[in-house]
């Protein structure tokens, strides 16, 4: 069947509330970990992962780094008008060069309060001291105006003093870490570390790669003794990743688009570890298939472009793509050779590609990811790698006191189909 025509009441479960963790584990690598391979399952927990991992194996990490993307501005009325910043306009060529911009910047967000927004006001918020404050400094202070209404979310310009900070620093000066509303809870200051990932590095996500919160040095130091390598891509997490499926069948679902930032050396590397990968996170194997389909559009157009080689929602299930038979080797050096003639050295696109029962898997021989919510398009992704023992493992997970969600436990899924 065709994932156009997946129903998604056939993919949910019942999620009691209490069962969601609202707050993660003192230690990271404490959480409960399940493991499934070829029908079975074994439960251990995260500090033990590399008994599970083989040999001279390479684990993918997503390295985005959660930005503070709320961020709350007060009338002079008293009101509230919560922003929540999404991703940049269409203007600018990718993410980092928007996170880079100064003075102002032009972005995509859900407003709170949209409608206490009067036409023409802009919104202005100061902070009531300067951690920079050297005793003559500018105090900085940041404008929100309304550009535009999009379909389902409106275009701002934001605008700040000192004009010289980046966007980047204008979100960490005035924004708030936004925690997935499931949680249920208002953001704590211990939100700032817990809800990052210890090797985040690149600004731009809205929530975080929740499958690598769990890993720690020591985990790392452990993995490294059983000679298994890791590299990083960066999938910059969308909101959209929370947005719920409301429709019936997937054929009226739109997936959402994210930007992810590759480089040659992690491209070199799934080609040294062709037969033996394993991506950390929905995110990562999103990446890790996603670069697979374009090297075959590289393949098959050597004078493509990058806006060409973007992967959108069901184009990994057209007959163009899947009538060539082509190895992860040989779509990678196509990739490389392309880079090449391009001169770049890293790809930077946006890919939308949406992965659900009937994807044949290219790339990856497990997954570690924790449990996602009912009707998800993540649970589609779980379902696609172990089948229908997606619902063994849930009804295991539920069985068996697991926590779920971002903050909660997590598994290794090892792919049904190799």
């Amino acid at each position: 069947m065709h994932p156009e025509k997946l129903s998604i009441n056939d993919y949910t479960y019942t999620l009691p509330e209490e069962r969601i963790a609202r707050f993660p584990l003192q230690e990271r690598d404490a959480s409960k970990l399940l493991v499934y391979k070829s029908g079975k399952i074994e439960q251990s927990t995260y500090s033990n992962i590399s008994s599970f991992v083989p040999e001279n194996s390479l684990l993918v990490f997503n390295n985005t780094k959660v930005v503070e993307a709320r961020i709350l501005f007060q009338k002079p009325t008293g009101g509230i008008i919560e922003i929540f910043c999404l991703e940049p306009s269409d203007i600018y060529p990718d993410l980092t060069t928007a996170m880079l911009q100064k003075n102002k910047v032009q972005w995509k967000c859900l407003i709170g309060g949209a409608s206490k927004w009067k036409h023409g006001q802009i919104l202005e918020k100061s902070l009531s001291h300067n951690p920079a404050d050297n005793g003559d400094k500018a105090m900085p202070c940041l404008y929100a105006k309304m550009i535009e209404r999009l379909p389902d979310c409106f275009m701002l310009e934001l605008s700040w003093e000192p004009a010289s900070l980046s966007f980047a620093e204008v979100l960490h000066t005035f924004g708030i870490i936004p925690i997935p509303p499931y949680l249920k809870r208002e953001t704590t200051a211990d939100d700032s570390s817990t809800y990052q990932t210890i090797y985040a590095e690149h600004d731009g996500s809205v929530a975080a790669p929740t499958a690598g919160l769990h890993f720690t040095p020591a985990i790392f130091d452990a993995l490294k003794e059983k000679n298994v390598e890791h590299t990083f891509v960066t999938l910059h997490v969308g909101a959209g990743t929370f947005k719920p499926v409301k429709a019936e069948r997937m054929q009226d679902h739109e997936m959402h688009a994210e930007f992810i930032d590759v480089d040659k050396a992690t491209i070199q590397k799934l080609i040294d570890f062709h037969s033996n990968i394993f991506a950390v996170g929905t995110t990562s194997l999103r990446t890790l298939e996603s670069l697979y389909w374009m090297g075959v559009k590289a393949l098959m157009h050597s004078d493509t472009n990058m806006h060409e080689l973007e992967i959108h929602q069901w184009d990994v299930y057209g007959e163009a793509l899947q009538q060539m038979n082509v190895t992860l080797i040989d779509s990678m050096i196509a990739l490389l050779q392309w880079m090449h003639k391009n001169n770049l050295e890293k790809i930077l696109c946006k890919t939308q590609i949406l992965i659900a029962p009937g994807y044949c898997f290219k790339v990856i021989k497990g997954l570690v990811t924790n449990f996602h919510q009912p009707q998800s398009t993540l649970l589609l992704l779980v379902a696609a790698l172990i089948g229908e023992d997606w619902r063994k493992v849930y009804d295991y997970a539920l069985e068996n006191d697991f926590r779920f969600l971002s903050y909660g436990d997590g598994s290794l899924l090892f792919n049904s189909q190799v």
